[in-house]
């Protein structure tokens, strides 16, 4: 935006300074004057024709007056220049730090030294601003090269079967039309999800009030079938669990965590427990399945974005497309919730979901 340039700040504090210093000057000479010189006698004797008269006197404080009053304007001036530019220097440090973001070098820091102070609270405020977004452009970053590196995957396989089709007329269609078509669910499922998560790291939603246990006990019902498949047993119980937000992304949250609560679980024979209540003024949501043993360092990455650990692979149809973990860990921190998974120590993982309870 274009602005008329005005008075610096260091301007506009020095003259604040030699304004005030001046006026406090000016205000001592007229007590000087209200209180001194009215009790000097105003007669050419003087006081017992000893002591000089007004008249004498005001031609020689007028005077030492105006020194007086021009040497303050010149200190408070000089003076508060040098002030205002000592006091202002934190702020051009911050202001340069502000112009060095603005040019896109995010991984510099202020750190700004001393004793704690307002300038020190903004710098250190800054300082943290600059490193959640640092965080963040990086985190977008990776996503967009995932996101473009998943994407690319299925177009590149339907190409090559489109090239095949069109170079080998005797090819089986039906075979390729069949495997086109699973490229092309996956690459459907693919970009849901993508906007599903760009959704839930927006929050533009509308709240209402939903209870993570009917929210459960509907997840549980549309993925019993493939429990049942796969002989697992499904347990969902546990009391009502409030909080206010959306009942269509905190139901993709729960189906998510339940269908990867059973799709990455032991062969056969496996167990998932989902458990809802609530903990003061939070609501609790708990997912806990039997499984292979997780590595605790390859805990913490499961809900980034395409991360999948080796041994939560799966090559079936419910292979999924890496984005499960990260589509619940986007749509809790969009309910101001928290989320927090544990490796069991018999194999498996505990999943635990903590929302603000509806008002």
């Amino acid at each position: 935006m274009d602005r008329r340039r005005g008075l610096s700040a260091r301007m506009k504090l020095t003259l604040s300074y030699a304004g005030f210093l001046a006026v406090a000057g000016a205000l001592l000479l007229a007590v000087v004057w209200g209180y001194l010189l009215r009790y000097v006698p105003d007669n050419p004797q003087g006081l017992l024709g000893v002591s000089p008269n007004r008249y004498l006197l005001i031609r020689t404080f007028l005077p030492a007056a105006a020194v007086a009053m021009a040497f303050l304007l010149v200190f408070g001036l000089v003076g508060g220049w040098l002030l205002a530019g000592r006091m202002l220097a934190p702020l051009h440090q911050i202001r340069d730090a502000a112009r060095r973001a603005g040019d896109g070098s995010l991984s510099h820091r202020i750190r700004m030294k001393g004793r704690q102070d307002e300038f020190r609270e903004l710098s250190d405020a800054f300082d943290s601003m600059l490193r959640r977004l640092e965080s963040h452009v990086d985190e977008q970053r990776r996503f967009a090269a995932n996101a473009s590196h998943e994407l690319r995957t299925p177009l590149a396989i339907s190409r090559a079967l489109l090239d095949v089709a069109r170079k080998d007329p005797t090819r089986d269609r039906e075979e390729l039309v069949e495997r086109l078509q699973a490229v092309n669910t996956r690459a459907i499922d693919l970009t849901e999800a993508l906007l599903l998560l760009s959704r839930g790291d927006t929050g533009n939603f509308t709240r209402e009030s939903v209870d993570l246990s009917l929210l459960a006990e509907e997840a549980a019902e549309t993925l019993l079938p493939l429990a049942e498949q796969r002989r697992i047993t499904l347990d969902v119980t546990g009391g009502a669990a409030r909080t206010s937000g959306s009942a269509e992304l905190l139901l993709r949250m729960v189906t998510n965590l339940v269908q990867n609560a059973v799709v990455h679980n032991v062969p056969t024979g496996g167990t998932v427990a989902v458990r809802t209540g609530t903990d003061g003024a939070t609501s609790v949501l708990r997912v806990e399945n039997t499984g292979p043993h997780l590595p605790p360092e390859l805990v913490p990455t499961l809900t980034e974005p395409f991360q999948r650990g080796a041994e939560r692979v799966r090559t079936d149809e419910h292979a999924g497309v890496g984005l499960g973990l990260a589509i619940v860990h986007s749509v809790v921190r969009a309910h101001d919730g928290s989320l927090t998974l544990a490796s069991r120590p018999t194999g498996g993982l505990l999943v635990t979901v903590r929302l603000p309870g509806a008002r």
